[in-house]
């Protein structure tokens, strides 16, 4: 080996070495410069949050609402014609004429159907005839009982001459007294073809067509017609549960509510397209006792329909007070929480602590719920925010305000 290759070879070891002394010195830097940036921190002036820090979260808050209400208690019902009648003939004969169109509205009195009246009227002819003959009768053995009773005081006639007189002229009398009923019960099935509107409202369909016979009374099974509903006023039926039914009485027992078997009970009611409790009427029903297969009461309500909109059949929702006018606190539904069977609402204290309270609910009023206790009218509740805070957190609390929104049950 030469001198210079031997010099080569000592040179390499020297580069090795002073690289590896810069990376000590760079790695030293960097653990230095380590414990200046990431160092532990220490509190800002005056106690401050360290720099950095989260704040307490940002929720808004309100006391409850105070004020005078209503409970209500709500209901799916139906309405139901206050009359309704299916027209069926009183006689059986073939149609001959119909005297309205279907789904108009009629009059009590109205005619609407007639059926051949030519049988019923022979049978009137035949009857009134009948009639004359035996009032003819009638008037030869009045004659003939005057004359034996005359010739029997003179002792010309038998006695029994003259009771065979007299049973004739009772049985005449009785003759034509039978006559006369059948001449009434002509005349009537004569009247029965005629057949018109026994109450007032909105007729159906006809369901026979003219030229078709028509069974009447006489017969076991009889033809129908069609049907007659009243629309002004209107019924609404419903029923409610036994609970409700025990809470009801236990509150008209407490004198916090009117009995609806004593007094009129307002009542209101609203269809599926309705936000607001636009049609009043009141209870003037309720049943004797509890349907044993449902467990449910029936009551029924009367609503005036001038407009005839409420419709026989129609289904509506409808609300009846449980209550007398009493302070209540209202809160959203929004700020209630739900802890399995419980409900909560989230108070936060004068320390800025979140403290949860259990509460219990009451139905809505004005879009708000009725709490019935657990919390006080100055207590500040938490209405917006929830997802953000958690049981004994510190919160930063914003002035809100609960309000009523009416008609939004």
């Amino acid at each position: 080996m030469t001198a210079q290759q031997n010099g080569e070879h000592d040179s390499v070891p020297a580069r090795r070495v002073s690289t590896r002394g810069v990376l000590t010195s760079i790695i030293g830097l960097a653990m230095i410069g380590g414990v200046v940036l990431f160092g532990p921190k220490t509190s800002g002036v005056g106690g401050a949050p360290p720099q950095g820090a989260m704040p307490p979260p940002t929720v808004t808050v309100a006391h409850p609402l105070e004020r005078d209400v209503i409970e209500w208690a709500e209901y799916t019902g139906q309405f139901a014609a206050v009359e309704y009648v299916e027209l069926r003939a009183r006689v059986s004969g073939y149609l001959t004429e119909i005297h309205f169109k279907d789904g108009q509205q009629v009059a009590k009195g109205d005619l609407l159907f007639v059926i051949d009246p030519r049988p019923f009227e022979a049978d009137l002819a035949q009857a009134m005839a009948n009639l004359e003959r035996d009032k003819a009768l009638l008037l030869r053995a009045n004659q003939d009982l005057k004359r034996y009773a005359e010739l029997a005081k003179k002792d010309f006639a038998t006695r029994q001459q003259y009771d065979n007189a007299r049973a004739v002229a009772d049985g005449a009398a009785a003759t034509v007294k039978a006559d006369q009923a059948m001449v009434a019960q002509a005349q009537l099935n004569l009247d029965f073809t005629h057949i018109t509107a026994p109450v007032g409202g909105r007729i159906g369909g006809h369901q026979v067509s003219v030229g078709n016979l028509v069974i009447g009374s006489s017969a076991p099974t009889t033809t129908l017609l069609t049907t007659i509903v009243s629309l002004d006023p209107i019924h609404f039926v419903f029923d409610i549960s036994e609970a409700d039914q025990l809470v009801y009485q236990r509150r008209v027992a407490a004198g916090q509510v009117r009995s609806a078997r004593d007094s009129a009970v307002p009542i209101e009611a609203r269809l599926v397209d309705e936000k607001n409790w636009s049609h009043n009427g009141q209870i003037d029903f309720v049943d004797n006792q509890i349907n044993p297969g449902a467990g449910t009461l029936r009551l029924r309500a009367v609503f005036p329909n001038p407009s005839q909109l409420l419709i026989p059949g129609q289904f509506a929702q409808a609300r009846a007070p449980i209550s007398e006018p009493h302070m209540a606190l209202l809160v959203p539904d929004s700020a209630i929480v739900t802890d399995q069977s419980r409900k909560l609402l989230m108070i936060v204290t004068e320390s800025g602590a979140v403290e949860p309270r259990q509460v219990t609910l009451g139905p809505t009023t004005d879009g708000l719920r009725i709490i019935r206790n657990g919390v006080t009218a100055n207590d500040k509740i938490i209405i917006d925010g929830l997802m953000r805070v958690r049981p004994g957190a510190k919160v930063t609390p914003q002035q809100g305000a609960i309000t009523a929104l009416p008609g939004t049950d």
